[in-house]
């Protein structure tokens, strides 16, 4: 086998992919690869329809025209969810008062896939540890869930997403209302999973700050693709200008 053709064979192909609330058109003729490695970062303006595009990838909608396809498969016959993780919005919205710990949030995950039907409990609590080492959790496994800092639980929902070994990782908006310094760790970590682990990460955010110098490509939507490439070439291209322009601000995190 051609080693070369197969790391460029797309793990997601989204294509001519449009959609609509009603009479409102989100999404118009969407096309891109994700390619296995990738750390993606689709960006585009508040109501560009990303959430709406990942969900679709995702098969929680259908699009009114086009198609997805997930390892070659379409969306509709995929099944192996499990190699796909998923952070949502909103995801460390937590009550103070939940009971469950860290380990038991990421153990959820865990039996509730049918990836390891046969999984003993000795490799249950590998799989839970490691995932929290991962993440840099591992020390605060029995702490309660809902006594983490924003930035803590969003780890601890990674790790969640990650236990099962996934492929590919969806993150949407995993830091907002978190700080600089605690995004700078954050998105290190996401680097060491991408890098080390070999998890394609996706990215979905409406800052183009966030598009710094561990993200190689962008997809910047606007219910159509205004650009999808590399980083280098997306801050050269009338895209990035046109952002600029419109009031969005970049902060460079790139050294």
């Amino acid at each position: 086998m051609d080693l070369a053709a197969a790391e460029s064979k797309p793990l997601i192909s989204v294509k001519d992919v449009s959609f609509s609330y009603g009479s409102i058109q989100v999404l118009k003729d969407v096309t891109f690869p994700i390619l296995p490695g990738d750390f993606l970062s689709i960006i585009g303006p508040n109501g560009s329809g990303k959430t709406t595009l990942i969900k679709i990838i995702l098969g929680l909608l259908k699009p009114s025209r086009g198609e997805v396809r997930i390892m070659g498969k379409p969306v509709e016959e995929y099944s192996d969810w499990s190699k796909m993780g998923y952070v949502p919005q909103k995801a460390t919205h937590i009550d103070p008062l939940f009971p469950a710990s860290i380990k038991e949030v990421v153990a959820m995950e865990l039996k509730a896939s049918r990836r390891f039907p046969g999984m003993k409990k000795k490799e249950q609590e590998l799989s839970i540890e490691k995932a929290l080492k991962q993440v840099g959790m591992e020390n605060l496994r029995n702490w309660r869930i809902g006594s983490l800092s924003g930035g803590q639980q969003q780890r601890v929902f990674i790790a969640r997403a990650i236990v099962n070994q996934p492929h590919i990782l969806f993150l949407d908006e995993p830091t907002t209302g978190v700080d600089t310094e605690t995004q700078d760790h954050f998105y290190d970590m996401l680097d060491s999973l991408n890098k080390k682990e070999g998890i394609t990460i996706v990215l979905i955010t409406h800052d183009i700050g966030v598009v710094n110098r561990h993200v190689n490509k962008v997809a910047c939507l606007n219910q159509k693709l205004v650009y999808h490439g590399t980083h280098e070439e997306f801050c050269r291209s009338q895209a990035f200008k046109d952002m600029l322009a419109g009031g969005h601000h970049l902060v460079s995190h790139r050294h």
